[in-house]
């Protein structure tokens, strides 16, 4: 195996020039190809016209882009000179970039464009260190002479692509000396976790990080060359790296796309891809688009639908059955799983066949007529939308990993894909299961997950104590997952002991500011925000009661005791109200950040039940004392 991710790069290149490598549209809204060695020229000229800019092995250099041809060029440049990029999607905040900058001490950012060039002039004077800015896409003249205004260096990626043709044809060797001298050990890149507080954390990951997992994923999902995965996911995000890291290894071919469906769907049609890396929201979102066509189409379509469905799900449930791909927790016995699903296959394959030919190959002929396997994380795969995929015969392996874990801990196996599972853990990674004591649990009971492997990261950037808290001496990292393990020792996801929420999308949050921010007003006592693996958040709020009385009466409001009073519209609109006020763009928050909607509790949290001795909240704790009223919340 390569030393680095760059040498890997380069090995293949050299050896499979003529594989296409890249898929990205031009200007006419096209797919147009790049080879393996077309990119490996290209990344060797931008190293060199980055070197002519100052970057140098050891350096922090900014890249604030969302998905595109350059991103992947650019990352393996830096790399490949032994720097490492510290990479951000044009969606961050302007405190955000200016934090990430200040703190990784980054001289050099390349940008994607003049509004994330903007963001940096607003907080130029927090960010002292940076110098030089490089924009994919030009600025206009005004967003120029503002930021060398403020003292920046602004160089158009054109142009430095031309200087490092020219430095190239000088020194053409240059590259591959330079990208030769690097380590397993290196530092390849610091991804920042989410935060609207100002603090988020760097973690760092070395290519040895995330070489460990490019060699063992072939030995979980079939790989093979000329294979064409479609890109959906944000280019910068661990999952969406690894998979183009795992694409690089097996001299595959990756197609630049959108999670949107009107681009996504003719993308297949054009695109023909084998494999997806995705989140859980889009195949909810492409299950949600089929049940709408069918419903439009209303009539026989729909009956006929619906019943090929059921019985796929039918099928598919007593296949995995007999399979010995259902869930273990000690409760079932292999040879009846063995013997009780013969009868209903047998009753059910003849029907199962006509709903393939009738039905399921006009949604696979959807996606290209050669897909084989969509691979998703970022979140908890919904149960509904696992076993529809699951019985239409288009399968889903969902992976489980952390950003700190560059990502993958456990994939399900293509050719063990356990239902309600992640998989085992991957070759060379251990997982345990540990109750609030500290104690192992073993198999088929719940706690929390921690993990130890060559793929955790090296810690927290310049925050050692943060590091600490979360990574052992002995190499254990808490994931802060709970999780519980089958008799076979794949790893099952039942909830989150830490505070950050994952959105369907794949967005993390960090509920504490949001929380905080909410609880300023003088009408709110207690809040906890919740939406693990949903579309959007909620909140429980706890009024406090003083307060909330005394608006009452001043403004009128009928009272026939304070629960009776909370029920009030007008209660209701004022908490609202103080919410929307808090949580907004203006006060440095995301529109996924926002809460959607929320229940007035009137009892306050207590010590012992829903609050700890230190007065945090159990969030798990909550989630079970609240349940019926939390999925009120989430009802459509």
């Amino acid at each position: 195996m390569a030393e680095t991710l760059a040498l890997m790069f380069m090995e293949n290149a050299k050896a499979k020039p003529d594989i296409v490598m890249q898929y990205s549209k031009d200007a006419a809204n096209v797919f147009q190809p790049t080879t393996y060695g077309q990119l490996l020229e290209e990344v060797a000229v931008l190293a060199a016209g980055l070197a002519g800019l100052g970057l140098g092995r050891g350096d922090k250099i900014g890249l604030i882009s969302d998905n595109r041809k350059e991103w992947l060029m650019s990352d393996l440049a830096i790399i490949g000179m032994g720097a490492a990029d510290v990479p951000r999607g044009c969606d961050a905040t302007e405190g955000e970039l200016s934090y990430i900058l200040s703190w990784s001490e980054c001289a050099i950012a390349i940008l994607e464009n003049e509004r994330q060039l903007a963001k940096l002039v607003a907080h130029r004077d927090e960010m002292p260190g940076l110098k030089t800015i490089v924009l994919f896409d030009p600025a206009s003249a005004a967003a120029e002479g503002a930021a060398r205004k403020a003292g920046l260096d602004i160089h158009n990626f054109a142009d430095v692509y031309a200087a490092g043709k020219a430095a190239r044809a000088a020194k053409p060797g240059w590259y591959e000396a330079e990208a030769a001298k690097g380590k397993r050990d290196d530092v390849a890149t610091i991804i920042y976790t989410s935060g609207t507080t100002g603090e988020p954390k760097g973690v760092m990951l070395s290519h040895a990080n995330f070489l460990h997992q490019v060699e063992i994923l072939p030995e979980i999902i079939d790989l093979k060359p000329e294979q064409i995965w479609l890109s959906v996911l944000p280019v910068w995000h661990s999952f969406e790296r690894i998979a183009q890291y795992a694409i690089i290894y097996a001299k595959e071919t990756i197609a630049y796309s959108k999670p949107i469906g009107s681009i996504m769907l003719p993308d297949f049609q054009a695109i023909k891809p084998q494999w997806m890396a995705s989140v859980p929201r889009i195949w909810e979102s492409v299950k949600d688009g089929i049940y709408k066509s069918i419903r439009q189409a209303g009539g026989i379509k729909k009956v006929m639908f619906g019943f090929f469905v059921g019985i796929g799900e039918s099928f598919s449930y007593f296949r995995n059955m007999l399979l010995g791909l259902l869930p273990d927790f000690g409760k079932r016995s292999r040879i009846l799983d063995l013997v009780l699903p013969i009868i209903p296959l047998i009753l059910l394959a003849p029907l199962r066949g006509l709903g393939e030919v009738l039905v399921f190959k006009k949604i696979k002929e959807k996606l290209g007529g050669r897909f084989i396997a969509g691979v998703s994380g970022g979140g908890a795969m919904p149960g509904s939308v696992d076993v529809f995929f699951n019985a239409i015969g288009v399968q889903l392996l969902e992976g489980y990993g952390l950003t700190e874990t560059a990502p993958v801990i456990a994939v399900r196996p293509q050719h063990k894909p356990v239902m309600g599972t992640v998989g085992p853990a991957i070759r060379g990674t251990e997982f345990k299961i540990l109750d609030e004591k500290g104690v192992d649990v073993g198999l088929c009971r719940k706690g929390v997950v921690y993990v130890k492997g060559p793929q955790v990261m090296r810690g927290y950037y310049k925050k050692p104590e943060m590091t600490a808290k979360v990574l052992g001496a002995d190499g254990w990292l808490n994931t802060g997952d709970l999780g519980m393990m089958t008799r076979s020792r794949f790893l099952k996801l039942t909830g989150r002991a830490k505070d950050t929420i994952v959105l369907l999308g794949g967005e993390n949050i960090e509920p504490l500011p949001i929380e905080q921010r909410i609880v300023d007003s003088q009408y709110v006592k207690q809040a906890v925000v919740l939406g693990q693996d949903q579309h959007f958040l909620v909140a429980l709020i706890v009024p406090d009661e003083d307060a909330v009385m005394a608006w009452a009466r001043d403004n009128v409001i009928p009272m026939v005791d304070y629960e009776a009073l909370l029920a009030q519209p007008e209660v209701k609109e004022l908490i609202d109200y103080e919410i929307s006020q808090a949580v907004n763009a203006k006060t440095g928050f995301k529109s996924f950040e926002r809460i959607f909607r929320f229940e007035l509790l009137a009892v306050p949290f207590e010590v012992g039940k829903e609050l700890s001795a230190k007065q945090e909240v159990k969030r798990h704790v909550v989630a079970e004392i609240y349940k019926h009223k939390i999925a009120k919340l989430f009802k459509n």
